[in-house]
């Protein structure tokens, strides 16, 4: 017994989803190529000329203890009653502290310079050290 296959099974489909993927592709492509190659000065503009001076960040303070235990702000040194208002006076916007204590400091004398500099208005602390 011979079957008869229907016409339209012989007929090959053209699948439209993957082309219409291959195309979305392609457009998105060159756009983005496009915008590469344009131009910033394609309209003729003429910038004028002008001297900008460079903006100097603010340098945050540096509260050192030596292996003598002396406290120095900025390299100046101050007393440990001092480190407060020293701290209070030469802060400024930055409230940044970095903290460079010698190997052989006392701890308790930098945890009350860093005690001192954070009632003074110090919010962080960075911590100085030596890359190996």
């Amino acid at each position: 017994m011979k079957l008869r296959r229907s016409r339209a099974s012989k007929r090959g489909r053209i699948e439209i989803i993957p082309m219409i993927d291959v195309m979305f592709f392609l457009l998105a492509t060159f756009m983005l190529t496009s915008l590469a190659m344009q131009r910033l000065d394609a309209l003729g503009i003429d910038l004028p000329r002008g001297r900008a001076q460079q903006l100097q960040a603010e340098r945050p303070l540096t509260l050192s203890v030596n292996r003598t235990n002396q406290i120095f702000i900025n390299q100046q040194p101050v007393p440990l009653d001092r480190v407060n208002d020293a701290v209070a006076r030469l802060l400024g916007r930055n409230h940044d502290i970095v903290i460079a204590a010698d190997d052989g400091a006392t701890h308790g004398i930098v945890v009350q310079a860093m005690l001192e500099a954070r009632r003074a208005g110090a919010e962080h602390f960075l911590v100085a050290v030596h890359r190996d």
